[in-house]
């Protein structure tokens, strides 16, 4: 077993995280699995300091709250540092290319972590870059997100294996982490959005592919009810994101039956959970009653980013 543990950590090492479509379900599996036992080191007090040393580049061409404060307070509790490079401190964008960015990083950096807009940005940073390069977040994929959601659910319902998750709402970037991550992971995954918002068709076919594979199911359709029936867990996520503003009004007529409330929950299991990778917009998504109600995980997710970034960081740098 140690010898696998040894091998896997190998396999690992320098390597991109880009989407958990490049990682089999054992990669995804041996990452949460450090995850948890990196929480654990921490909530002991225990000092574990794998990256002392290094050196992180954190490029934020999107706002954020979670991201930045996690991947900075972890790699610091790794025992590197984190640099936090904002879209007006570097030049790209500015008339230098990815590619040029990329390789100069590569020269000063262990490791880069990018949150952008066009997922295109981050495929040519990690080709251009010889350093491993971690997706904070894109218009089409969380990657982080995903993997800190699977930590929770396994933390709190003590498997991942034939549970159901229930996502209602827009088909974005948080729908195709978590789909992909379903179908690696053997967890049923199951899709209710309005017509024209559906999850890109080639994560739906690759996931479904996966889902075979590993003794799950993906189901992508319009009925809400039929969406979260018997689900052990419920998703959902803003209705507008980054960059949708101004199709904000638009997009809360589209998904006014899409709301997560206490009628909607009655279908799933009893002791369902409730998740939502946040920010959040009470009364639009989802009720107050159901995101402050009992069957809430919010914060927990919140706090796993820290734990499942920090064992990606230590796997791959």
């Amino acid at each position: 077993m140690a010898q696998t543990m040894q091998d896997m950590e190998l396999q690992l090492k320098g390597r991109d995280f880009i989407g958990l479509v490049d990682y089999t379900p054992e990669e995804i599996r041996y990452l949460i699995d450090l995850a948890i036992e990196l929480k654990k080191k921490q909530q002991a007090g225990e000092t574990y300091q794998p990256l002392k040393g290094k050196t992180l580049g954190m490029i934020f061409e999107k706002s954020s709250t979670r991201t930045r404060v996690s991947f900075e307070v972890g790699m610091f509790q790794l025992g590197g540092h984190a640099l936090f490079l904002s879209k007006n401190d570097i030049q790209l964008g500015r008339g230098e290319t990815v590619w040029d960015t990329a390789q100069t990083l590569s020269r000063y950096l262990d490791g880069i972590m990018i949150r952008t807009f066009a997922h295109r940005t981050v495929i040519e940073l990690a080709r251009g870059a010889t350093v491993p390069v971690i997706n904070g977040l894109t218009d089409f994929s969380h990657p982080c997100q995903a993997l800190a959601d699977y930590q929770t659910i396994l933390e709190k319902k003590g498997r991942l294996e034939g549970l159901k998750v229930a996502f209602i709402g827009d088909g974005n970037n948080m729908v195709h982490s978590l789909m992909m991550g379903a179908s690696k992971l053997g967890v049923h995954f199951a899709v209710a959005t309005p017509k024209g918002y559906e999850p890109d068709s080639e994560v739906i076919q690759l996931s479904t592919e996966a889902a075979k594979q590993n003794g799950s199911t993906i189901y992508v359709g319009y009925d809400v009810k039929e969406a979260v029936a018997d689900a052990d867990v419920i998703y959902t996520d803003v209705w507008a994101s980054m960059g949708q503003e101004a199709e904000q009004r638009e997009r809360e007529i589209a998904f006014a039956g899409y709301q997560v409330n206490e009628e909607l929950v009655r279908y799933a299991k009893k002791d369902y959970l409730f998740m939502h990778c946040l920010p959040a917009h009470r009364g639009e998504e989802v009720s107050e009653g159901v995101i402050d109600g009992p069957n809430s995980i919010i914060f927990d997710q919140a706090e796993n980013r820290l734990h499942a970034q920090k064992a990606i960081m230590a796997a791959i740098m």
